[in-house]
């Protein structure tokens, strides 16, 4: 019994980062501080817990990296989009699109569609493995904790 109660825990953790989706930087949070209150009862919930942190820390700066390689596809888009705006009576704002800028727009689109897909799937299966009491190593993790 005491078995079965720290493989629902672990995966509570693991799934806890669901949460992100409710609460701001709940993802991070609520792993956090489910991690804190089990990580003395076993050293299997330590781990798992140090792995649920470290990655929905790692996947947030991963979202905010491409966040920020999108702000300047969008600013030099707006910006270029002035004609003549010295003479306000001559203001013409135009919506013609690069194909470059737009296959930005599309590309880094689809990273950040992407890799929140993959974090909603490795989030899954970390959160089954866990269950199974399997030690579950994310990819592309950053060892924030140690």
């Amino acid at each position: 019994m005491q078995q079965n109660n720290q493989n629902t825990n672990a995966f509570l953790i693991h799934i806890s980062a669901f949460l992100g989706f409710i609460f701001p930087f709940g993802h991070i949070i609520a792993p956090l501080i489910a991690w804190q209150t089990l990580k003395d009862k076993n050293p299997f919930l330590n781990e798992q817990g140090k792995e649920a942190v470290n990655f929905n820390l790692s996947y947030t700066l991963y979202s905010f990296v491409l966040t920020a390689a999108f702000i300047p596809l969008a600013f030099s888009t707006f910006f270029k989009s002035f004609i003549n705006f010295e003479n306000a009576e001559n203001f013409h704002f135009n919506f013609d699109f690069n194909p470059a800028i737009l296959f930005g727009f599309i590309g880094v689109g689809l990273l950040i569609c992407f890799l929140h897909l993959v974090g909603i799937a490795l989030v899954i299966i970390a959160s089954i493995k866990a269950k199974n009491k399997e030690h579950y190593k994310y990819p592309f993790t950053i060892k924030f904790i140690k």
